[in-house]
């Protein structure tokens, strides 16, 4: 079978990480950065778990962006006046999360040895951030974003994962078709539901969600090495 494009997920795949630690961290800096402006703690907790709740069943009609936005002024009217604020945090209060991360230099020498290859590369993380922290969890990655062909964003999405429509995006914005793509993700329920358009999946384990504890024995499954020969094996057909 032809490969030409591999998606890769971020957290926990390329970005190594324990996902509830990294959104404890993310909550409450956040939180931490806003209290002095009136956003009371509870609150925008609930604001903000409703608003990422509404992203990932956001049915198309809208961005996510749009979504997060509709939703979380629900909780607090004005919160669109103190946006700039937000953009702020991503830029600086943000970057201090990265020690909630792990890192796993195998990654970049991986993608720098695909492109080599001549495949194509696009980052398919879940879109419930804005670019600028999407971007700053690549670097903390060893990557660049200009690494990659197309990379998935609150501002630029519609869906999100488990959703096919999410992936049905990503192969209409880069025209290739799903049999000509491999996805590569940790995660059992929100990566390797690509299989059923008709792409290649490989889940990597390193930090392995597997919710409903299915059978990981029914994909192409392991570490980096393990993945390097998954994607030679299918060039040298």
């Amino acid at each position: 079978m032809k490969l030409t494009t591999v998606l890769f997920d971020l957290d926990g795949t390329l970005l190594p990480m324990d996902q509830e630690r990294f959104v404890r961290s993310y909550v409450g800096a956040l939180i931490r950065k806003f209290a002095p402006l009136g956003y009371e703690q509870e609150k925008m907790q609930r604001a903000l778990m409703t608003g990422i709740r509404a992203m990932v069943e956001n049915d198309g009609r809208m961005t996510n962006e749009q979504v997060f936005w509709e939703t979380f002024c629900r909780f607090f009217p004005d919160a669109l006046a103190d946006k700039m604020h937000f953009d702020a945090f991503y830029r600086n209060e943000f970057q201090g999360i990265q020690s909630s991360c792990g890192f796993d230099g195998c990654a970049a020498r991986l993608i720098s040895r695909l492109q080599g290859m001549g495949l194509r590369m696009v980052l398919a993380t879940n879109p419930l951030f804005p670019a600028a922290a999407t971007h700053s969890r690549v670097r903390w990655a060893g990557l660049e974003p200009e690494s990659f062909e197309w990379i998935t964003t609150y501002e630029n999405a519609s869906f999100c994962k488990p959703n096919l429509a999410y992936y049905k995006q990503i192969l209409e914005r880069v025209n290739v078709p799903a049999q000509e793509c491999l996805m590569v993700g940790n995660d059992v329920g929100e990566d390797m539901i690509a299989r059923e358009l008709g792409m290649q999946v490989f889940l990597l384990t390193d930090c392995l969600i597997n919710r409903h504890d299915v059978n990981i024995g029914r994909y192409p499954h392991g570490g980096y090495d393990d993945l390097n020969d998954y994607i030679v094996n299918i060039m040298t057909k």
